[in-house]
């Protein structure tokens, strides 16, 4: 009869290595009575970085509100999705504009409402419209998909300091307006920077989830810019519903007129 010394062997000498290294481990482990060293203390500006939305969250809403008015949306990692509404008012009008991209394409849908019939002016169909980029004068005309983050979170608590950590998940600091290139264009138009600029304080809540719910930035007044409120708000992880491609009975090409409006 054949033995089979070798798996024999082989399982044997495991044993014997197994009981070996748990016998160390045991013996080290009595023989060290050093306590092990505190872990550090947390850092808040380290929380909330860690708080801001990346591309393994679920699929969420934002609003983001300042002076020139209120953004609203939706964010969905997993397809590269994005949904954007804008109100614009005017004395006259008050033009509704929504954003639906998905990957690379894009639709729109207008409507203007007041005294005047300006959709029927301008022949713009009143249904979502599929954008050919190629149609734009430039790459800015048409928003597009750029990341998890449409309140630019990130780079104004990058630019942060003296950051302090508070009850329920609150958390407060102040805003360096100088010398901060990548917060002058998360800024652009929010606030004055630059060397004299004040330093502008901000209040932030981070959820139970451990997802950042809101970002509040009180700008100081400047010139003749009165003083306002920059607010960035993430909320409905995981209950939103993802955002899916419109389908050719949903959506229609967009006329000239569509592309007239965007380029001005």
């Amino acid at each position: 009869m054949t033995q089979r010394t070798g798996i024999t062997v082989t399982g044997r000498r495991l044993a014997v290595t197994a009981v070996a290294l748990l016998t160390a481990a045991l013996v080290a482990g009595c023989d060290d009575e050093t306590p092990q060293a505190a872990p550090p203390p947390p850092d808040p500006k380290q929380e909330l970085l860690a708080a801001v939305p990346t591309d393994e969250d679920p699929a969420f809403r934002f609003t983001t509100s300042d002076t020139s008015g209120d953004v609203s949306g939706v964010i969905d990692p997993v397809n590269r999705g994005m949904d954007i509404d804008t109100v614009t008012k005017d004395k006259d009008f008050t033009l509704e504009m929504s954003f639906r991209m998905v990957d690379s394409r894009t639709w729109m849908k207008v409507n203007f409402k007041g005294s005047k019939d300006i959709q029927k002016l301008m022949k713009l169909p009143t249904k979502w419209m599929e954008m050919d980029p190629a149609k734009l004068d430039g790459p800015d005309t048409l928003p597009t998909y750029q990341g998890t983050d449409p309140g630019n979170a990130e780079v104004i608590i990058r630019a942060a300091s003296d950051v302090q950590a508070g009850e329920a998940g609150s958390y407060t600091g102040v805003i360096d307006p100088t010398d901060q290139p990548d917060l002058a264009d998360a800024l652009d138009g929010i606030a004055t920077l630059g060397d004299a600029a004040e330093p502008i304080p901000f209040t932030a809540v981070v959820g139970a989830d451990g997802n950042l719910t809101t970002l509040t930035l009180k700008i100081p007044a400047a010139g003749k810019k009165k003083a306002s409120e920059y607010v960035v708000e993430y909320y409905d992880f995981g209950t939103t519903p993802p955002i899916a491609a419109l389908t050719p009975d949903e959506a229609q090409k967009a006329p000239t007129s569509a592309y007239d409006l965007l380029n001005g």
